[in-house]
């Protein structure tokens, strides 16, 4: 087979296509290459980078021996979002030390089992105020304080529900402010990151100084009393950031809840499917149609449509090469919809996650990350997230609520986005009459 020979790199600089086509950058950067490529040339931030998809690029990307992750994405952005000297810019041994405890606290079984009760108490509560016509919250709003007060009780946080709440929409707008370093959103969240800095740094201090009790195997405990690989305990408020950092993953899930609302609303099959079926389990919870009707929204909804790393030697894919020292970045989007990979890419469709219990074997279905999650970066809160996404799909389906169809475009060129509305959501009058 004759390698097909490298496309030139553009003079001007990708960088800007982020802002101006947002999620659909990728699309632009393959129409530079041939069809089915695995790997085109880009200029990411005045330097040569390599725009890679499908089982290929995962491959690669996710090698620790040839590729890091440390610096490659802006620190302005990076420290927004996960907090200075977070667990996001560490690679190696000490990646794999810190990370091993984020496993312990997020990935194990139990653990997720654990959230489950909190999970459904919370979405019974916003449920019920739908029904009842006392709520006038969206999918989104609603999704931000359900998951807030669960993934705080879970993780072992004091405070008053509404305390949870109002800290949860801060985490919230971190997230919905990061990505857009031009806009007063932006400002709003390096605010809220500074304010929930302090704040979960004095939850570290209280349970260090004996005046806060936590419970083993809680988020807050292991937190506070983690060492790194030298044995000392991390500081406060890098312990705080890291507590954080199991936290805000789960809230960011809301943003997944907005997309389900539109997903529903535009598949009321499925909605009945999953209100008969939670109805006959009694439970919101753990419902294999809830379960892979979010593992579709996960698929065709990535929170961010591409993540850069550093090659750390020369690399190449597909005949495209880059040098030691430039970016690799890997097209999240088009590989979770890559035609090599997946059925029908474009279509919604998720029956194609009825009966896949080892979702991680999937090498191509990487919205939070791909590989090992112990060995690599993929996100080990995945759990968790899919989880609660699930439990959202069961509640929006309940046959008590309507959701109605204002507001559910997607501007594709913000980042991150989410349906414009957040999926509005009301009480049935028809079930709420019988």
């Amino acid at each position: 087979m004759l390698m097909r020979s490298s496309t030139p790199r553009p003079l001007h600089d990708d960088s800007i296509g982020l802002l101006t086509r947002g999620y659909r950058l990728g699309e632009h950067l393959w129409r530079r290459t041939e069809p089915g490529a695995r790997a085109v040339g880009m200029r990411l931030l005045g330097k040569p980078a390599l725009f890679v998809r499908g089982a290929e690029a995962v491959s690669l990307f996710y090698d620790g021996d040839r590729i890091a992750r440390h610096g490659a994405m802006p620190a302005l952005v990076q420290n927004t979002l996960f907090g200075k000297g977070s667990v996001h810019s560490l690679d190696g041994a000490t990646h794999r030390h810190r990370k091993t405890t984020f496993l312990d606290v997020a990935y194990e079984d139990e653990q997720v089992a654990r959230l489950a009760p909190y999970l459904e108490r919370e979405w019974r509560s916003e449920v019920d105020a739908w029904a009842a016509g006392t709520s006038r919250r969206s999918a989104y709003e609603a999704a931000i304080g359900a998951f807030g007060r669960a993934v705080m009780r879970w993780a072992g946080l004091p405070g008053t529900a509404r305390a949870k709440t109002r800290w949860a929409e801060r985490l919230a707008q971190i997230v919905d402010g990061f990505g857009a370093p031009y806009s007063l959103a932006f400002l709003s969240a390096q605010f809220n990151r500074a304010w929930s800095d302090r704040h979960a740094e004095n939850l570290i201090m209280a349970v260090r100084r004996g005046e806060l009790e936590t419970v083993a195997g809680t988020a807050l405990h292991e937190w506070a009393w983690h060492r790194d690989e030298t044995g000392v305990l991390l500081s406060p408020r890098l312990a705080g950031i890291e507590l954080q950092n199991v936290l805000r993953p789960m809230i960011a899930v809301a943003r997944f809840v907005a997309y389900a609302a539109k997903r529903l609303h535009e598949h009321p099959e499925w909605r009945g499917r999953i209100a008969t079926e939670a109805a006959e389990r009694g439970s919101l919870t753990g419902g294999p149609l809830a379960t892979a009707f979010a593992q579709e929204i996960r698929r065709t909804s990535p929170f961010v449509p591409m993540l850069p790393a550093w090659a750390t030697e020369d690399v190449e894919l597909d005949g495209e090469r880059v040098e030691a020292g430039d970016r690799v970045v890997l097209d999240i989007l088009g590989t979770n919809m890559d035609a090599a990979s997946w059925d029908r890419p474009a279509d919604f469709v998720p029956d194609r996650f009825v009966g896949i219990d080892d979702y991680e074997a999937i090498e191509t279905f990487v919205p939070h990350g791909g590989a090992d999650p112990r060995t690599g970066h993929r996100c080990p809160g995945e759990k968790l997230a899919i989880a609660g996404l699930a439990a959202a799909v069961s509640a929006l389906s309940d046959r008590r609520v309507e959701i109605l169809d204002q507001g559910l475009d997607v501007n594709l060129r913000r980042l991150p986005t989410m349906p414009a509305s957040g999926g509005r959501v009301r009480g049935c009058p028809f079930h709420r009459r019988g």
